[in-house]
C-alpha cells in the first residue's frame, strides 16, 4: 500500500495561483501512475489530471486544461498540481490517489482504476 498525504492547499482569490503536492511513502513510487481528482460540495467526485509512471505522459480534464498542470518527481516520491487562473468553481477537496500495475507510460482516468488515495487538501478558490 501507497502512503498519500496531500499539501498546498489554502485560501486564494480568482485569478491566482496555488501548487499542491502530494507525498508518497511506503512502497516504490515510480511503479505507480498517479492522479488527482476533486470533490466539491454536493457533487460527485471529479477527475482532473493524471501522470503515468514515468512522466512522460499527462492527461488533464477539459474543465482545467490550460490552467492546471500535474508533474511528479520520483526521486522525491511526490506529485505536483500547478494551478493557475483558479476559479471559485475550482473549490473543491482535492485528492491525490495512486494506480499501480499499468504500464510506463499509461495514464488513469478512472477513479475504480486508483487503488490508494489521500485524505484530502482544501482548495477555496473567492470571487
Amino acid at each position: 500500500q501507497l502512503q498519500l498525504v496531500e499539501s498546498g492547499g489554502g485560501l486564494v482569490q480568482a485569478g491566482e495561483s496555488l501548487r499542491l503536492s502530494c507525498a508518497a511513502s511506503g512502497r516504490t513510487f515510480s511503479t505507480y501512475a498517479m492522479g488527482w481528482f476533486r470533490q466539491a460540495p454536493g457533487k460527485e467526485r471529479e477527475f482532473v489530471a493524471a501522470i503515468s509512471r514515468s512522466g512522460d505522459n499527462t492527461y488533464v480534464a477539459d474543465s482545467v486544461k490550460g490552467r492546471f498542470t500535474m508533474s511528479r518527481d520520483n526521486a522525491k516520491n511526490t506529485v505536483y498540481l500547478q494551478m493557475k487562473s483558479l476559479k471559485p468553481e475550482d473549490t473543491a477537496v482535492y485528492y491525490c490517489a495512486a494506480a499501480w500495475g499499468l504500464l510506463q507510460s499509461s495514464v488513469v482516468r478512472t477513479a475504480t482504476q486508483y487503488i490508494d488515495w489521500g485524505q484530502g487538501t482544501q482548495v477555496t478558490v473567492s470571487s
